[in-house]
């Protein structure tokens, strides 16, 4: 899990790109953001490197992504 809460953009979508780069294709990253701008830029991050958004929900203010690394 990759708490990203309390950063704004482009924070989020800079530290999942960091910590998917040590992860084996197929893995699972869980991300965490409260940054109303990652609605669009997780997803459209996800598209552009090919990645796949597995989930996104929101719990509790808290938006949480589920990527699934491309490879």
């Amino acid at each position: 899990m990759l708490d990203a809460t309390h950063l704004l953009c482009p924070l989020p979508v800079l530290k999942a790109r960091k910590h998917l780069k040590s992860l084996a294709p197929g893995a699972l990253l869980e991300l965490h953001s409260d940054d109303p701008a990652a609605v669009v830029d997780v997803p459209h991050f996800c598209h552009e490197a090919g990645h796949a958004l597995v989930e996104m929900r929101e719990e509790n203010g808290v938006q949480i992504y589920l990527i699934r690394k491309g490879g």
